[in-house]
């Protein structure tokens, strides 16, 4: 007898992809990175061969930190995985391979030929129930067969008592057969649960509650769906038959339906777009950077996006300057309700950073760097980022300003906004230190180029700092509010360096020329305008292109200097920054965007939102002001004959001339 498990495709010599505005496809595997679906409740990496996902991650299981490990995002149970074994003659070689990525309807089908069958699999996280993964597999019998199809959930060796279960639940109609997987995590205090049955047609039979059997004639075709659904104890107090109780409704509404309310509700999502007139491949590109973003955040969760979204633990599954830098402006131009559960997620963790900030001496809120799923700091204690970094703070207020601004919520502002910028205010006047010519410094911090440990004056911090001062002072006139008086009088009086040429921006008080992780002093332009004149932003970006780190430097900073020479007439220039800012993080024939040029951790969300602002706020000149979402001038490249970018606010197009 032979299996298809984990098909191993070796026949091919080359990677082959063909890509369209909507679909990428690999026909080959060599240099093979998978494709990932997600619906923001639950992250799937696929695998080459279709019929099981490589990991799974569901945003809501944490392992929390202890000794020598910080809290992570806890790999899930994979319901679905798949194997079919064919008896009487060789499955193998396998031809005519090829997997698909529908980003319209995120959806990945993979099919292959063999000597005995036709296969196809459509794999899909439901966007209509957030805890379900669906897949639907055809065979065609290439000669007279007996076939026996097996699906074996799938659990990680990081749970503990862990056990499968076959289950029998007696509904209207008959017999329902399932396997039950479950484990535990955190000490055993918490559970995770997985069920999945498998929908057959007529040619099937069943033996136990994970086998099937079938005899297939030559040229006969026969389907069968897998519904899987994956709880935790985080989201229902009984996840077991929470979990028995979505798989039976996923049964009655029937794959065709749960397939047209996924389909419908992506559709939905994409009422809001790009469009780009003139650049196909770039087209693509955009459209997946934000197909990713789309799969990793769900309305109304009040969660945020981690640099890796739900396809990776890299990072831990924490929250960074990352989601409110770098991604929460896209969201909040194109989706402002996925904004809003970004915001929401800072101000449900105020509490948090309160207690934080009394813990170093500050007042207001100190936000941590790196995020846990309880608001708490979770850096590994080697890395210095998590003690200096205060950034984070300015960049959670600067993010909860942007979402008020694209909404005009001042309901939201009085309720939530104003105490959460009022607070990173109140934490940054008892940071700062006068000095003797009555300026204000920021002293012993990590920039947001973190290989500058422990600096004075970095530029970034002290420009975000400012404009978190005044982005709260502006607040409180909103809702009647009185502003503290320190807000306005500091915030002007924090000390922005420049070198001797007194146009270019010094990276922090003693920088000398090192190299850089990433744009720092450059983002004193876009995204923070306090540098405004030409002359001042084309010295300060020009000194500083050369020295990022052009193999660990991450996929953003090129993508933020891209806006300020689209926005200041030079979109050719504009056009070879945003080249640079994601095709060498490019991977595979899925479009995958690796965090550095230099490794491949994939997918970089931030680096998606990187690309995606050099669009939205560079090419098509959007800006979010306090009066709303508006536009700016900016120029397009050569080649390039309109951007079009559609968003609940308007829709917003810029025509090259």
């Amino acid at each position: 007898m032979h299996r298809i498990i984990g098909l191993t495709l070796v026949l091919f010599l080359s990677l082959h992809a063909m890509a369209s505005a909507w679909q990428l496809e690999a026909t080959d595997t060599t240099g093979y990175v998978a494709p990932a679906l997600g619906n923001g409740q639950i992250g799937v990496v696929m695998s080459a061969d279709g019929l099981r996902p490589a990991a799974m991650f569901t945003a809501t299981a944490f392992r929390d930190g202890r000794p020598g490990q910080v809290s992570t995002l806890q790999k899930a149970i994979i319901p679905i995985s798949i194997d079919l074994t064919a008896d009487g003659g060789a499955m193998c070689p396998i031809a005519d391979w090829r997997q698909t990525l529908d980003m319209r309807h995120a959806e990945v089908s993979t099919s292959y030929i063999t000597p005995s069958m036709d296969v196809t699999c459509t794999m899909r996280a439901l966007r209509s129930m957030p805890h379900a993964l669906m897949a639907e597999v055809s065979i065609t019998a290439r000669r007279d067969l007996k076939l026996t199809l097996t699906n074996r959930p799938r659990i990680p060796s990081s749970l503990t008592d862990t056990a499968l279960t076959p289950v029998t639940v007696w509904a209207e109609g008959g017999p329902i057969r399932m396997l039950r997987a479950e484990g535990h995590y955190n000490g055993g205090a918490s559970t995770m649960v997985s069920v999945a049955t498998i929908s057959l047609d007529g040619n099937w039979r069943n033996s136990v509650a994970d086998t099937l059997h079938a005899t297939l004639r030559k040229g006969e075709t026969s389907s069968f769906s897998v519904i899987g659904v994956t709880c935790t104890d985080t989201d229902f107090a009984d996840a077991w038959t929470e979990a028995e109780r979505q798989v039976i409704y996923a049964l009655r509404q029937g794959t065709g339906a749960l397939t047209d309310r996924h389909r419908t509700l992506w559709e939905q999502l994409w009422q809001s777009d790009i469009e780009i007139d003139g650049d196909p491949q770039l087209q693509t590109h955009v459209r997946s950077a934000l197909y990713n973003l789309y799969s990793s955040i769900r309305e109304g969760s009040r969660r945020s996006i981690a640099p890796m979204g739900l396809t990776s633990d890299k990072y831990f599954g924490h929250i960074f300057w990352d989601a409110d830098t770098w991604i929460l402006p896209v969201m909040a131009v194109l989706n402002p309700r996925f904004a809003r559960s970004m915001v929401d997620y800072r101000t449900d963790h105020l509490p948090q950073a309160r207690r934080r900030a009394m813990a170093y001496g500050y007042r207001g809120a100190m936000f941590p760097w790196e995020s846990d799923h309880h608001g708490e700091e979770s850096t590994p204690t080697f890395a210095l980022t998590g003690p200096l970094e205060h950034h984070i703070t300015a960049d959670v207020a600067i993010g909860a300003w942007l979402y008020y601004c694209s909404t005009g919520d001042n309901d939201w502002l009085r309720r939530e906004g104003y105490p959460l910028l009022r607070e990173c205010a109140d934490f940054w006047t008892s940071h700062v230190e006068r000095n003797s010519d009555g300026s204000y410094s920021i002293n012993n911090v990590v920039g947001a180029d973190e290989y500058a440990i422990g600096v004075d004056d970095n530029a970034f911090t002290n420009g975000a700092a400012r404009r978190a001062l005044q982005y709260a002072s502006q607040a409180a006139a909103i809702v009647g509010e009185k502003p503290d008086t320190l807000w306005a009088y500091i915030a002007p009086r924090i000390r922005i360096h420049r070198l001797p040429d007194g146009k270019t921006v010094k990276e922090h008080a003693s920088y000398s020329g090192e190299m850089t992780k990433q744009a720092d002093a450059e983002l004193l332009a876009y995204p923070l305008g306090i540098i405004t004149r030409p002359d001042e932003i084309e010295s300060t970006i020009g000194y500083y292109a050369g020295k990022i780190d052009s193999i660990g430097g991450p996929a953003m900073s090129h993508a933020a200097m891209a806006v300020n020479y689209a926005r200041m007439g030079f979109g050719d220039k504009a056009a070879r920054l945003v080249s640079r800012a994601y095709r060498p993080n490019l991977r595979g024939a899925f479009l995958s965007i690796a965090e550095t040029p230099g490794n491949n951790e994939t997918y970089f969300m931030t680096g998606a939102g990187g690309l995606l602002q050099a669009i939205v706020f560079g090419y098509a000149g959007i800006d979010i002001t306090e009066n709303g979402i508006t536009q700016t001038a900016s120029s397009l490249p050569h080649g390039i004959k309109s951007v079009t970018v559609r968003t609940p606010h308007g829709i917003f197009t810029r025509t090259n001339r």
